[in-house]
């Protein structure tokens, strides 16, 4: 898709696959009856990531994602940089799963604050979670 973009600064993923992502996105937007705008995928490092945290959110911490939203009243737009070593020490930390679906989870996170869902309480939080689930049960 035209609208979907990936970039890497610094980092690279073994056997990515744009064209997996665009379908999977999709569906994901269909699902929840959205229409994708210009969405801007960033892979980066833990430092860069930090960053990032630190001059735009004043977090002074790790994390896996961080989503800006420039959605208008049309379609979801935003830039969402994903940590891929944090992604990387999840998946390990987490032996249930593998690093491709943590990735997947972490992406359909971010795009799901796109769609207006929030991770900021406990009851927030267990929603994000059965929404992430349906994400990935539409790979």
């Amino acid at each position: 898709m035209d609208n979907l973009h990936y970039n890497f600064i610094d980092v690279k993923i073994p056997d990515f696959n744009p064209e997996f992502f665009d379908l999977w996105l999709s569906k994901i937007a269909n699902h929840y009856q959205i229409v994708l705008g210009e969405i801007s995928f960033v892979f980066c490092d833990d430092a860069y990531i930090l960053d990032l945290n630190m001059k735009h959110l004043e977090h002074d911490y790790y994390t896996d994602i961080i989503t800006f939203n420039y959605n208008d009243k049309d379609s979801l737009s935003g830039d969402l940089f994903v940590s891929v070593d944090t992604v990387l020490s999840n998946s390990e930390k987490y032996a249930s799963k593998n690093f491709q679906q943590e990735l997947c989870r972490v992406m359909c996170h971010g795009l799901l604050h796109l769609i207006g869902f929030d991770d900021k309480n406990e009851e927030d939080v267990l929603e994000m979670r059965r929404q992430e689930e349906i994400c990935l049960n539409l790979i």
